[in-house]
């Protein structure tokens, strides 16, 4: 049992706010959380993230660790 007075009060429904829109309930010690991003509008989680290969480096990897061969590179 946590001592009295010493702990934040819990909100187990805090309601999550993303774009001004209510999308999901959490437990949490604020009564409401205002996010950027969550995972329904994360492009890692919704699929339409892109690597960006700054200076081949992501080609240069793949090649290093043998994912992939010297001939598919050059095509």
């Amino acid at each position: 049992m946590p001592k009295p007075g010493i702990h934040p009060e819990w909100y187990p429904e805090a309601e999550v706010y993303c774009n001004g829109e209510l999308v999901t309930t959490v437990g949490s010690t604020q009564p409401r959380l205002y996010v950027d991003v969550w995972s329904g509008n994360h492009p890692f989680y919704t699929g339409t993230q892109k690597i960006l290969d700054t200076e081949g480096r992501v080609e240069r990897f793949l090649r290093k660790y043998g994912m992939i061969d010297d001939k598919q590179s050059q095509e």
